[in-house]
């Protein structure tokens, strides 16, 4: 990997890759272990926290509101909370960067409170869709003023007391629910969600972690409001979302045989694997445990011959953020890969979806584009002819999958600037290289 110019850089094949790496703390979890320990009595201790800019996003914007946050020598972290309904008035807008989670999640924290809190983000960020967490938090009393389309800048204006409500969502989506249970915390009485369906559960886990009253019911997830949270000593499991790069990277490159430590295994977070399972991908889940109320295992990957597969729109739940790799996967499989109902990639920090089949066409995959999804016509394990150039889009993911298609192509693929993966991964460049390296020794 080179670098011709600031920023951008070019992949290209440099042999299989061996070794044994981490991947960061699990981006979802390590906001809301920043955001649960705030709003604690006392101090909590964080381990394998996200070193992402999104996290930090959440870390920045908790000490506005009050919290003592401080990363010790040993890289643990510490914060210290007064208790929910603590949060005091930020003096200056609270920049969310690039990150979504945080956005939505504190939009839900600063309902419920009596503080006015003004929210804004990055080029990206601000092209994506607010009105989803702000319709159902008007409906608890709190006044929040949108840009137009319900865009960032956007300001809530808390309010004490809010109203306790049953929310029966229409999409379901983890960061609206955990908004509308974090605006739970500080509501007098209990807040309900009712979700469609299935999503993410690491709100539930870890409010149950630090004390609250929540429970769910089929469906429904009830907490109890005037909460009491305790502190408590967190070890953050690794981003499966991360290690996933890492993992198509070993079953498309011949050789390679890698092990990704200490990676969180929730079952609402493995449909990535699953569908390269089910594609004939070679992972195991080994030395299976828990964490702080997570599933954690290590991953091992080996290269398989893999074969498309249709997925079908029940699928995008578990694997929404996962998709644009695994349709480089679907690019060296034998045969054709299907993917429908995700159009949620349309408003992600960029569209996925017409992002992915433009770069794809681009480095040589016969690819067709639906209006929500995907038909990819895979190499069989052949290496993509590559070349050109790769708009990342300001999109982390869109950066890193291409990345990752440039390590099995005959000609280098360029992407035209990897700085948004400081969001997630900070190390990715060189966790690659320290695998590559070592199967190079």
């Amino acid at each position: 990997m080179t670098a011709s110019a600031a920023l951008r850089r070019t992949f290209a094949p440099r042999g299989s890759l061996r070794g044994t790496v981490r991947v960061p703390g699990d981006k979802s979890i390590s906001h809301r272990a920043i955001m649960f320990s705030a709003l604690a009595v006392g101090e909590s201790r964080i381990e394998g926290l996200s070193d992402g800019g999104d996290v930090a996003s959440t870390a920045a914007a908790m000490r506005a509101m009050g919290a003592r946050i401080e990363r010790g020598p040993d890289g643990a972290w510490t914060v210290s909370g007064a208790g929910v309904g603590s949060l005091l008035q930020p003096e200056a807008a609270l920049d969310m960067g690039n990150s979504g989670t945080s956005t939505r999640l504190l939009m839900g924290l600063v309902a419920s409170h009596p503080i006015r809190a003004t929210f804004v983000g990055d080029a990206s960020l601000s092209r994506r869709p607010m009105n989803r967490v702000a319709v159902p938090l008007r409906r608890i009393g709190a006044r929040i003023e949108t840009s137009e389309g319900g865009r960032l800048p956007a300001i809530v204006e808390g309010i004490v007391p809010a109203l306790p409500q049953s929310h029966r969502m229409e999409v379901a989506s983890a960061q609206v629910k955990s908004a509308l249970l974090l605006a739970g915390l500080n509501t007098p009485g209990v807040t309900e969600v009712i979700e469609p369906a299935p999503t993410r559960d690491h709100s539930e886990r870890m409010l149950s972690l630090f004390g609250a009253e929540i429970e769910r019911d089929g469906p429904a997830i009830r907490i109890r409001g005037e909460a009491e949270l305790r502190p408590q000593h967190v070890i953050v499991p690794g981003d499966p979302s991360a290690a996933a790069f890492l993992a198509v990277a070993a079953s498309i490159v011949p050789g390679s045989d890698v092990t990704i430590a200490d990676v969180g295994i929730n079952p609402r977070r493995t449909g990535l694997y699953d569908a390269l399972k089910a594609m004939g991908a070679d992972i195991a889940f080994e030395n299976p445990r828990e964490l702080s109320g997570e599933p954690v295992a290590d991953l091992r990957v080996r290269h398989a011959a893999l074969r498309g597969v249709d997925l079908p729109p029940e699928a995008a739940a578990d694997m929404i953020d996962e998709f644009p790799i695994l349709f480089v996967a679907a690019a060296f499989a034998e045969g054709t890969t299907r993917t429908t109902g995700l159009a949620e990639l349309r408003v992600k920090e960029s569209d996925r979806l017409a992002a992915m089949a433009e770069g794809l066409a681009a480095i040589g995959v016969r690819v067709e584009e639906g209006e929500d999804g995907l038909v990819v016509h895979g190499s069989g394990g052949e290496p993509l002819s590559g070349g050109g150039e790769i708009s990342a889009r300001l999109d982390h993911r869109i950066a890193m999958s291409f990345a990752i298609a440039g390590l099995h192509a005959r000609k280098a693929i360029a992407i035209d600037d990897m700085s948004p993966v400081e969001t997630s991964f900070p190390a990715f460049e060189a966790t690659l290289d320290s695998l590559l390296e070592k199967a190079a020794a």
